[in-house]
C-alpha cells in the first residue's frame, strides 16, 4: 500500500474538516495507508465541534502505521488552543511543527508521498509552501510550483513573487532549469509523453526580458528536446483558447498564472511541487477561517490532491523502473544518418527499367 502523510494544516482553519471528510470514504483505504501529522487532541476538538464520525488510531511514529486504518501520529507534545475561525501564532506553530515532523520522516524514506492541508502564510515564515519545503529538504531554491487540474498544467516561476518581484529571477539558468523541470515532471509525474511548453512573456509588449532571455531559452530548449514555445503574452493566450493547445504552461509570477488558472479551474485544482526528494501535492484552497468550523468546506481539492499523490507515485515508478537498469549494447552497428545518405537513390531503383 502507498503511505500518504497528510499534514494538519493551520489548526484553526478548514484543515481537518477536509481531512475528515476525505478519509470517511471508505474507499481511500482500499488505495493508500492515510497517515495525518497532526494532534490527537486538536483532531478531537474538530471532531466535536463539527459533530462527525471520524476514527483514527493514534501513533508515535510512522513505522507503526496499519493498512486499512486512518492513523494519528502525534506531532505536538504541548496543549494547542483551538480558536476556529481566528490565524495566531500558536495555531501557525502548530502547522508548521507537523510540517516539520513529516519531512524529517519522508527524507528518511517513513512514507511514500506528502500531501499537505490548507497551511496559513504565517505558518510558513511568509514563504510560499513549495519553497518552504524545497529549503526543508536541502534544496533551496531548486522547487517548482505545478498547478494542476483535468488536463491544465500551470508551473510559476518565480512562486509568490509579485511582477516587480519576479523581474530578478528572470535569468536564462533559472528560466532553462525550471523549463526542463516541468519538462521532465510531466512526464515521469502525470504520463505525458513528449510534453508541449508554452512560456509567458513578462512584460505585455516585447521587453529586454524577452528578447534576451525568454526567446533565446525557448529556442535552445528545443536544440535539446525539449519542446518549448513562445514567449506568449497571457492575454491573448489565455483569451483566445492558445492555452488549450499545450500540455503545460510556464508564467513568470504568481498573479500571472494563478487567476487565469482559477478561473478556469473553479479552485479544484491542486499544487504539484516539482524539485523536492519525492512527491508532494498540497490543495489549491487555503484555511478558509471565514468558513472553519461551520461544516461547509469542500473537501474536493484535498481529495483530488491525494490521488493525485497516488496517481504520481504509481507513474513515477512505471517511468523509472525500465530505465533502472537498461540492457547493454551486443553489437556495434555502422550508421550514416546525413542527409545525402537518407535521401539517396538506390542504385537498383535508380537503374531499374521505366514502367
Amino acid at each position: 500500500m502507498i503511505r500518504v502523510a497528510i499534514t494538519q494544516g493551520d489548526t484553526n482553519g478548514i484543515g481537518y474538516e477536509l481531512i475528515f471528510k476525505v478519509l470517511s470514504d471508505p474507499a481511500i483505504l482500499e488505495l493508500c495507508t492515510p497517515i495525518i501529522y497532526g494532534s490527537a487532541k486538536v483532531a478531537a476538538y474538530h471532531r466535536k465541534a463539527l459533530n462527525m464520525q471520524a476514527n483514527f488510531s493514534i501513533i508515535t511514529k510512522a513505522q507503526d502505521a496499519q493498512d486499512g486504518r486512518v492513523n494519528l501520529l502525534n506531532t505536538i507534545d504541548e496543549e494547542v488552543k483551538v480558536d476556529l475561525g481566528t490565524a495566531t501564532p500558536e495555531s501557525a506553530k502548530a502547522s508548521s511543527l507537523s510540517l516539520d515532523r513529516a519531512m524529517a520522516d519522508w527524507q528518511e524514506g517513513l512514507f511514500d508521498v506528502l500531501v499537505t492541508a490548507p497551511v496559513s502564510a504565517e505558518s510558513l515564515n511568509g514563504k510560499p509552501l513549495c519553497d518552504y519545503l524545497a529549503e526543508a529538504s536541502g534544496n533551496k531554491g531548486k522547487a517548482l510550483d505545478i498547478l494542476s487540474d483535468d488536463g491544465l498544467h500551470l508551473a510559476i516561476l518565480a512562486s509568490g513573487a509579485s511582477a516587480s518581484e519576479a523581474a530578478a529571477q528572470i535569468t536564462k539558468e533559472n528560466v532553462t532549469e525550471k523549463a526542463i523541470m516541468f519538462f521532465q515532471s510531466l512526464k515521469r509525474d502525470l504520463r505525458i509523453n513528449n510534453p508541449r511548453i508554452a512560456l509567458l512573456t513578462y512584460n505585455p509588449m516585447p521587453g529586454k526580458e524577452e528578447e534576451e532571455i525568454l526567446t533565446p531559452v525557448t529556442d535552445e530548449l528545443r536544440e535539446q528536446k525539449v519542446y518549448a514555445f513562445g514567449p506568449f503574452t497571457a492575454d491573448q493566450f489565455f483569451a483566445t483558447g492558445v492555452h488549450s493547445s499545450f500540455d503545460g504552461i510556464l508564467a513568470m509570477y504568481h498573479d500571472q498564472g494563478v487567476i487565469p488558472f482559477n478561473i478556469l479551474t473553479e479552485s479544484r485544482g491542486v499544487h504539484l511541487t516539482a524539485g523536492l526528494p519525492g512527491i508532494h501535492v498540497s490543495t489549491s484552497v487555503g484555511p478558509c477561517f471565514e468558513i472553519a468550523g461551520k461544516g461547509v468546506a469542500d473537501e474536493s481539492s484535498l481529495r483530488n490532491a491525494i490521488y493525485t499523490a497516488i496517481d504520481a507515485c504509481r507513474a513515477r515508478l512505471d517511468y523509472d523502473e525500465p530505465l533502472a537498469n537498461p540492457l547493454k549494447k551486443l553489437y556495434h552497428e555502422r550508421r550514416d544518418d546525413s542527409e545525402k545518405v537518407r535521401f539517396t537513390i538506390p542504385k537498383k531503383q535508380e537503374n531499374s527499367p521505366k514502367e
